[in-house]
């Protein structure tokens, strides 16, 4: 068995045998500490108790504009994050959701009927399937078949992230999302650390260290990546605090695009990008990422790759964007923004 191999079916057991629910963890890796929208709460109160209490996310990465749309949920688990993304899809959209664990897709499938009636659609809108998140094809995903994928604490278990990358990118759409939810560490984590099994199902020595993300993304074609969120994460067991030793992890959410126009520096246009308004989730401003946050009606000077993922994305019709004309150089970072927003030390983007 090769290790890839072996490491797929350590996870297996670890999230299908070792874990009954969440409460089983030994660290707060995959322990969710962002704040839920209100809306979501309402749709979470709708969800069975069984599906939540199997629930192993560090993140919440649900992002606005999904009516209609086509959403793949990677690592779906038990479906809390399926079934969310189930009602904000709507009866007209469809999500599906890939997990390789039987003893968590059972209860994910058992509830199904269910969840469709307490949302009150005719017939399921959500599809479960076996699967691995490396081969996607093998579970019946098509190119250019999807609007949005997420994740959420799943990619960290993968030992082949080039290729759960690589099939996200094929599956989108052009102008489709990657929004998803992961641990990362500050640093590559030795290979001891990885072959520790209980270290590697508790999301900590399967975490990619930023840098290496950045890069991988970037060869893949993907040259601009935005940090949504982020918090520290911490561990709270002293026992494998002190194997991990000196290693920081964080919990972040990142979202990408496939987008060609995309180009691997912030480039100035002069362009002027202006919220209209419209998303119900987002009445007063809508926040792109952690340093992008634009106002209903306030213009604001934007870079070439972020007038790209506003105006050749779902979210063009909630944006007047000017048109990229003559080329200015480099954006400038630091002041032409109309709202200023701090700034984090790990975003990915350069503006």
């Amino acid at each position: 068995m090769s290790t890839e191999a072996k490491t797929l079916k350590s996870v297996q057991e670890y999230y299908g045998k070792v874990l009954s629910q969440s409460s089983d963890l030994k660290t707060n890796a995959c322990c969710s500490t962002e704040a839920v929208a209100a809306s979501h709460k309402d749709i979470l109160s709708e969800i069975e108790d069984e599906v939540l209490a199997k629930f192993y996310g560090c993140g919440t990465p649900l992002p606005p504009a999904l009516e209609g749309r086509t959403v793949l949920d990677l690592g779906c688990g038990t479906g809390r994050d399926a079934y969310l993304l189930s009602k904000l899809v709507g009866p007209e959209g469809k999500v599906i959701g890939i997990d390789m664990t039987d003893e968590q897709l059972e209860v994910a499938q058992r509830n199904l009927d269910k969840q469709m009636k307490r949302f009150g659609f005719a017939k399921p809108n959500v599809d479960f399937r076996k699967g691995f998140i490396e081969d996607l094809a093998a579970a019946g995903v098509e190119d250019n078949s999807v609007d949005v994928v997420v994740s959420n604490c799943v990619i960290n278990l993968s030992p082949d992230k080039r290729r759960v990358f690589s099939e996200i990118f094929r599956v989108l759409k052009p102008g489709g999302e990657l929004y998803f939810s992961d641990v990362y560490a500050d640093r590559r984590v030795p290979e001891h650390l990885r072959n520790d099994e209980v270290l590697y199902g508790e999301c900590l020595s399967g975490a990619m260290y930023t840098e290496d993300f950045r890069r991988l993304l970037a060869d893949l074609g993907c040259r601009d990546s935005r940090v949504v969120s982020q918090a520290p994460i911490t561990i709270s067991n002293p026992e494998i605090e002190d194997v991990i030793g000196l290693i920081s992890f964080a919990s972040i959410t990142v979202r990408a695009f496939k987008l060609d126009s995309v180009e691997d520096r912030c480039e100035d246009y002069g362009q002027v990008a202006t919220y209209k308004g419209g998303l119900a989730e987002d009445p007063h401003a809508f926040m792109l990422d952690d340093h992008h946050l634009f106002e209903r009606n306030r213009p604001m000077l934007v870079c070439g790759n972020t007038a790209a993922m506003l105006e050749e994305t779902r979210y063009a019709q909630y944006f007047d964007v000017t048109p990229r004309k003559e080329h200015f150089g480099l954006f400038d970072c630091g002041g032409t923004a109309v709202l200023s927003h701090e700034e984090t030390s790990s975003s990915s983007s350069c503006c």
